[in-house]
């Protein structure tokens, strides 16, 4: 009975999931495109690594600065302004040979999907409390749908028509959307009446170990996405396999992130955090030290596997921990805290490739992670059991 109705919660957010995979699709597109930028552009890596960050940040000012007009009763806004803000990303991406354009044009997609997310996954978590896990992994796993999709659909039309084409197509897509969106119910409950800052939800233990635990899996996403098509081109992969093996990358996710979610909120996010993080570092250290491309794609998938368990529980871990008329900003504070890492991840990634190689890159990655997740596990005490119900009440006293 309990599988029936998380199940049938799942369906009726269907329509939600559709949106966030869809604007995941134009995330992923540019990543399988890294390689054809440098050779039809000449960029750099370090370019490259910029252009990426800065999609990154984009997004952090979005889920910062905007989150909390979602728990302010603006969720509608901030989806109808986040899907348009994509659109002209994409379309500027159709006209840009220069680096900077193309960053510009990232900075657009990061803000509007930064002011998506934590709108959507607002409605998620105070519609339905008690089946929190399982939709957050069911959005998480529509959004690796979207991820897997994109490198797919973008690789195909560059290869097929030219390097245009895959932003023509998606700017397009966002214009479907667009509409579609316009059939959602956006109104939300719980609004919040306090004038709360966001920092302010650092003073809960609980939510700093979710960040924490965040940290490190975002450490693991910005050096993977710089850095994943340029070694395997380094290896002498072509552009099929490089986007072949990033959507493989993220196939195992969609049927495991939402069973992830649902693991997690059964036995406790911090339970289940320790265990997938540290199995992400072992992948981690081991792209350094081989030079096999097929045995990187598999030691990938393996990966995927352990990052559908990370995924869901560290929103879940801050969903839990954060008061419910806040939700849309504690959401908003890991996904920018998140972003924050994986862009300055992405950052250093191009730069430490250039001069050190992979080697130094992915074993130094794999300490970083080490360390963010150890301070999650001693901050992390409340969320090692199954849940409690979340707090109704802000924060306006300390925690």
């Amino acid at each position: 009975m309990a599988v029936n109705t998380s199940l049938g919660s799942a369906r009726q957010f269907m329509p939600y999931f559709v949106v966030t995979g869809a604007l995941s699709m134009g995330y992923g597109s540019v990543f399988t495109l890294l390689a054809k930028f440098r050779e039809k552009f000449g960029f750099s890596e370090t370019e490259l690594g910029f252009i990426t960050a800065v999609g990154f940040f984009a997004g952090v000012l979005a889920q910062i600065g905007l989150s909390r007009f979602a728990d302010k009763g603006h969720v509608a806004l901030l989806v109808h302004c986040g899907v348009i803000v994509a659109i002209v990303s994409m379309l500027g991406m159709t006209v840009a040979d220069q680096a900077w354009q193309f960053t510009a044009a990232r900075f657009f997609l990061g803000a509007g999907t930064g002011a998506t997310g934590p709108a959507i996954r607002r409605i998620l978590i105070t519609r339905d409390p008690a089946n929190m896990g399982q939709n957050l992994g069911t959005m998480g796993a529509f959004d690796i749908f979207g991820f897997v999709l994109g490198p797919v659909a973008a690789g195909e039309l560059a290869e097929s028509f030219n390097l245009q084409a895959p932003f023509i197509f998606m700017a397009v897509l966002y214009t479907f959307i667009y509409l579609w969106v316009f059939r959602l119910d956006l109104t939300v409950s719980e609004v919040a009446t306090t004038k709360t800052r966001i920092w302010e939800l650092f003073r809960i233990r609980s939510l700093r170990s979710g960040l924490l635990a965040g940290a490190a899996f975002f450490t693991t996403i910005g050096v993977f996405e710089t850095s994943w098509a340029v070694l395997l081109d380094d290896l002498g992969a072509g552009t099929r396999l490089i986007y072949f093996s990033i959507s493989l990358f993220a196939v195992p996710m969609i049927p495991l992130a939402p069973f992830g979610g649902r693991v997690a909120h059964r036995r406790g996010p911090m339970r289940v955090m320790p265990v997938s993080i540290m199995g992400a570092v072992a992948c981690m250290f081991v792209y350094g030290f081989v030079d096999f491309v097929w045995v990187l794609i598999a030691v990938s998938a393996a990966h995927a596997m352990f990052d559908a368990f990370t995924m869901p529980a560290g929103q879940l871990a801050v969903a839990l921990s954060a008061p419910r008329e806040q939700a849309a900003a504690a959401q908003g504070l890991y996904g920018a805290l998140g972003l924050v890492i994986a862009g300055l991840a992405a950052l250093a990634t191009g730069s430490v490739y250039d001069a050190w190689g992979p080697e130094i890159l992915f074993v130094g990655s794999s300490v970083v992670m080490v360390i963010a997740l150890a301070g999650a596990v001693a901050l992390g005490s409340e969320l090692m059991g199954p849940p409690r119900n979340p707090p109704s009440e802000s924060v306006t006293t300390g925690s």
